[in-house]
């Protein structure tokens, strides 16, 4: 009778413990479809970026025509990152060479006060404003649930269900914003 109560008892235990793996396989499948998810957000929020930035340069283009190696950079920049793919890590360091590029961009379209005044390129600047924002929003989306599975790929017992799941960490996806709302400036 002892014996019975045994082996109901370690069956029951591998039962228990065959459960919890699913659930847990299973969840680790649905953190990385969220990942993925949230990835592809990320990545039609840049699209919407780089199908602004050809407008934004044919704008400046009609007022700062001796600008053109600016413009040149800006377009080849905007045409690397649309061919990046490949990891977030790889992906962040293009999208940064375009950050850099466009905040050269606004620095040279400050010289021109009629295109500061041309309301085309106050809108398009006002919408690269609102796709930045959804970038960024969108990117820190992102990261926190790479950051969700990466503790739980990490921490135990999770860890030996990805072991064994063949579940691998993720890279974060760091860029810089291409406009940077600063505090106005108050002097008294």
């Amino acid at each position: 009778m002892g014996q019975v109560i045994i082996i109901w008892a370690a069956i029951g235990l591998l039962v228990v413990v065959g459960v919890a793996a699913l659930l847990g396989y299973n969840r680790f499948v649905r953190q990385q479809n969220l990942i993925d998810n949230s990835w592809s957000n990320v990545d039609t929020e840049l699209k919407r970026r780089y199908d602004l930035i050809p407008n934004l340069v044919e704008t400046v283009k009609g007022y700062a025509t001796h600008e053109r190696t600016t413009l040149e950079s800006v377009t080849a920049a905007r045409n690397q990152a649309v061919a990046a793919t490949g990891t977030p890590e790889e992906q962040a360091a293009t999208e940064n060479t375009l950050v850099g590029s466009l905040k050269t961009l606004f620095a040279v379209s400050e010289a021109y006060p009629e295109l500061q005044a041309n309301t085309g390129f106050l809108d398009l600047q006002a919408q690269l404003t609102g796709t930045e924002d959804r970038i960024q929003a969108a990117r820190r989306f992102y990261n926190n649930n790479v950051r969700d599975y990466n503790a739980r790929v990490q921490t135990v017992p999770s860890n030996l269900i990805a072991r064994l799941g063949g579940f691998e960490l993720r890279q974060y996806f760091q860029i810089d914003a291409a406009i940077e709302q600063s505090a106005p400036q108050v002097d008294l």
